[in-house]
């Protein structure tokens, strides 16, 4: 398996600070999507995983409609850092 380089969009300092913000829990459920993903490339009949990948993806999905609906701002400068959905209407 090829390992990736997982996205550190917040410092070590802010990690140790905020680790239930919604920010952070966006950024570890992409960082665990995309170890999932990569893993699922080389095991195509990983059940298990590929269910825990679902379950991760409907968290962030709905972590993510939380941020947009509190603050449009911070979901919007989150999203271009992650480069994970392209925004609506812009």
């Amino acid at each position: 398996m090829v390992k990736n380089s997982f996205i550190s969009v917040i410092s070590q300092k802010e990690k140790d600070e905020n680790k239930g913000s919604v920010e952070f829990q966006i950024v570890s459920f992409t960082n665990k999507i995309r170890r999932l993903t990569s893993h699922l490339e080389l095991h195509r009949k990983d059940y298990l995983s590929q269910r825990g990948l679902r379950k991760i993806l409907g968290k962030r999905q709905r972590l993510l409609a939380y941020l947009e609906k509190k603050n449009r701002v911070r979901y919007k400068e989150l999203i271009s850092r992650l480069d994970i959905r392209k925004l609506k209407g812009s």
